[in-house]
């Protein structure tokens, strides 16, 4: 792996608050409080035995505030893109004798407020926003209309997710709560019609009293005072499960707070099935890598039970942790990389690429030489998890109060890391309008490099 973070003129200096990699061409795209956004074409290191670069591609300007998400669609012709002010548009690609031009399409106005995140559903069909009017919008991407709105949170939607299989999607709010969707078809004249309605709220679980004879219930998450405007979960590429960020867990009523994120399995996500506590810093973003590889047999942990290997990265505000779920350890760390607070994480499609965005106005950009990673199964190969108990995903967690071989603790480093008792889902809607949060483009001061790991945990 070589990489780095790449000084160039970005975004005029000013935050980069999103980035994806296009579905087939792998081009970069970024979106600044510029108020624009920027195609980059990546250009390879490896060669040269040097980290790998960007060169400028092109500049779509039509937003007239800062630009918090974009995602581009998963056929690669249309990218959306959420603004500060509710500004939501839809971009379209032309083929031209210049070659590859983007062009704005349509206006997707609804939001009042500032949009903070948007996701695609597997078929293009839908896209479902994020805001802070504490709403999230289903959108009909073909229709450029509202198709559902989602109203149950009491604060900031700083994040949201599909389903790849299309059964669920998600929602994570600075209430405190992250949100489950069930997809309930209704019929209207016939005609079969897509209707998410609420089917768990995750709030609060319970830590145990030190007589084990009482329990608490303690938040599972972060407040409105987490200095970050974004809480960016996401669903693995074969829907076993999701992964949600902004965790803060305490093993008993008196323990200090433990940054972590929570894995839920699809067979259950009223409640999370494992942790990954250790992080200095609370977690602010996940992404996984939309290409799976073969098994290595190394099976350190018992935790995921999957025929193939899955790799995901989880992103503290000053650090990058890699993961792979058929390791207990993460097989990649790089602490301290911005001087500011990382905004968002994107994998290009073959996994080769991962980049950063930051709010000190600069992207890093890690590249893996070929297999790397790992062999990567071809697309024929890939099996798509069913839903209900055939879920390959966790299925010993809740059997047993399984935690990591001691071997494995022995090779944290100051890993602070606690074991989770008695973990239960509480549905609980916090009515409570918390200060408001900072600017997505307000800088932090720099932070000293994360010297923690993460760990996986199974919680019981």
């Amino acid at each position: 792996m070589k990489g780095g973070t790449i000084q160039i003129n970005w975004h005029d200096t000013k935050p980069v608050l999103a980035c994806d990699f296009h579905p087939i061409s792998a081009l970069l795209a970024t979106a600044g409080a510029d108020f624009d956004i920027k195609l980059w074409a990546t250009v390879s290191g490896i060669d040269q035995k040097k980290a790998p670069g960007v060169t400028y591609h092109s500049n779509l300007s039509y937003h007239s505030s800062a630009v918090n998400t974009l995602r581009f669609s998963p056929s690669g012709e249309l990218l959306a893109s959420g603004a500060d002010g509710g500004e939501l548009i839809l971009w379209k690609s032309h083929t031209t004798d210049a070659g590859e031009v983007w062009k704005f399409l349509k206006s997707l106005v609804f939001h009042r407020k500032d949009v903070l995140d948007l996701q695609w559903s597997s078929d293009g069909a839908y896209i479902i926003s994020g805001s802070v009017d504490n709403l999230c919008i289903i959108w009909d991407a073909n229709k450029c209309s509202v198709h559902q709105i989602l109203d149950g949170h009491f604060h900031y939607v700083q994040g949201v997710a599909w389903d790849p299989l299309e059964k669920y999607a998600a929602s994570f709010s600075s209430d405190r709560t992250c949100r489950i969707y069930i997809n309930k078809h209704t019929k209207t004249k016939g005609v079969e019609k897509t209707n998410y309605v609420c089917q768990h709220v995750v709030s609060k679980a319970e830590s145990q009293m030190t007589d084990e004879s009482k329990s608490i219930r303690s938040h599972l998450f972060h407040d409105e005072t987490l200095p970050s405007f974004f809480r960016r979960l996401s669903w693995s590429p074969d829907g076993s499960f999701l992964l949600v960020p902004a965790g803060s867990h305490k093993s008993t009523p008196t323990s200090e707070p433990v940054n972590t994120a929570y894995v839920f399995s699809r067979k259950d996500l009223s409640r999370p099935a494992l942790m990954l506590p250790g992080a200095s810093k609370p977690i602010v973003a996940v992404r996984f890598c939309p290409q799976r590889f073969h098994l290595l047999g190394t099976n350190e942990s018992s935790f995921f039970k999957l025929p193939y290997r899955i790799i995901f990265a989880v992103a503290t505000l000053n650090s990058l942790y890699i993961y792979d779920t058929e390791s207990a350890q993460p097989i990649v760390i790089a602490a301290g990389v911005h001087y500011a607070a990382i905004t968002d994480i994107a994998w290009s499609p073959t996994g080769n690429y991962l980049a950063l965005s930051s709010q000190d106005g600069y992207c890093t950009l890690l590249e893996f030489d070929n297999q790397e990673l790992g062999l990567p199964i071809p697309v024929e190969e890939k099996k798509v998890v069913s839903d209900a108990n055939k879920s390959p995903v966790l299925p010993d967690v809740v059997e047993e109060n399984k935690t990591i071989d001691k071997k494995n603790k022995n090779a944290d480093v100051d890993s602070g890391k606690e074991r989770v008792e008695n973990s239960e889902k509480e549905k609980d809607e916090n009515n409570k309008d918390g200060e408001e949060a900072s600017s997505p483009s307000t800088r932090e001061p720099p932070s000293k490099p994360a010297k923690r790991r993460i760990t996986p945990m199974a919680i019981d």
